[in-house]
């Protein structure tokens, strides 16, 4: 009697869902290792590193281990850019932002003529290399510079003023530069979130009797929260690792007044002491205070 042979046959190898995210992996895999390799590897080799003292590879571990992070409470030049880092933040990011609300709710005006004129005018600054307009801004508010000249041909002033020689006017040049070169970046965005609210909530607010600055405040402000939300911490992450402007602009002077943590990270790594191991560790204090103000940020203006 021969055997029955079934007439159905198990099907064997991987099923399709499985065969798909096989393939999406292996799409995946590349980029991941090239992120691994540049990106978390150097971060883990950082803070390592962060614990070490040494010149060039000689490094050695350092007793107590966390002795570079202790040194920057008696390190002055360090809590010198801190400060001078925050007053930037505290002073620059929220005019910087209003002024983008506002210039980006003007810009969205339907009956405006020349919009994309003005909306380009604006938006030109941030596409100007950020070390020429630092030079640009450094010849203006030279000794003999523009600006100098129009206030005294204007009898404003009797001398001309030496606006990066004193750390009042020199932070303010500084603080200004950074307003002109970001406001129309942040614009933008405040724009592209215009374009996606609902048009009727306007029209029903100006049935209400809803005024112009009402308008602003009581139904475009809190439609566009998402957006001020991210514009904020972007702007916070910006500012907290400020360079450029710091080292083109008024290279840290006078005497380290308008030194930022990143321009003191960069003397400290490759000018004054080449100390990799401390200069690591002021790289994870940045970091961490991005993080923090950001979880801040995220806590205080996202209700979700």
């Amino acid at each position: 009697m021969s055997e029955q042979l079934p007439t159905t046959q198990k099907k064997t190898g991987l099923s399709f869902s499985s065969k798909r995210s096989l393939t999406g992996w292996g799409f995946l895999l590349p980029a991941s290792l090239l992120i691994a390799w540049m990106s978390f590897y150097p971060m883990v080799r950082a803070l390592i590193l962060s614990f070490q003292t040494g010149p060039g590879s000689r490094l050695t571990f350092l007793h107590p281990f966390y002795q570079n992070y202790a040194r920057m409470f008696k390190d002055e030049m360090f809590r010198m850019s801190l400060s001078n880092t925050f007053i930037y933040l505290i002073i620059q990011v929220p005019i910087m932002l209003v002024l983008a609300l506002i210039m980006a709710n003007l810009l969205n005006n339907k009956k405006l003529k020349f919009k994309g004129v003005f909306r380009t005018a604006i938006f030109l600054p941030c596409a100007t290399s950020l070390v020429s307009y630092s030079l640009i801004f450094r010849t203006l508010f030279a000794n003999d510079g523009f600006v100098n000249t129009i206030l005294l041909n204007l009898n404003i002033i009797e001398h001309g003023i030496n606006w990066l020689g004193n750390t009042g006017t020199a932070r303010f040049v500084l603080i200004l530069a950074l307003i002109w070169r970001w406001t129309g970046y942040n614009m933008v965005f405040y724009l592209a979130a215009l374009q996606n609210l609902d048009y009727s909530t306007f029209e029903a607010a100006r049935i209400d009797g809803a005024n112009a600055f009402q308008l602003f405040t009581r139904v475009t402000v809190p439609q566009l929260k998402p957006m001020i939300l991210l514009t904020a911490i972007v702007s916070t992450n910006g500012t907290l690792q400020l360079f450029d402007e710091s080292w083109n602009l008024t290279n840290g002077g006078p005497a380290g007044t308008t030194m930022t943590m990143s321009h003191y990270l960069y003397e400290v790594s490759f000018q004054k002491s080449s100390n990799f191991g401390y200069a690591s560790a002021l790289s994870y204090v940045i970091l961490l205070l991005v993080a923090v103000l950001a979880l801040i940020q995220m806590k205080v203006g996202d209700k979700r």
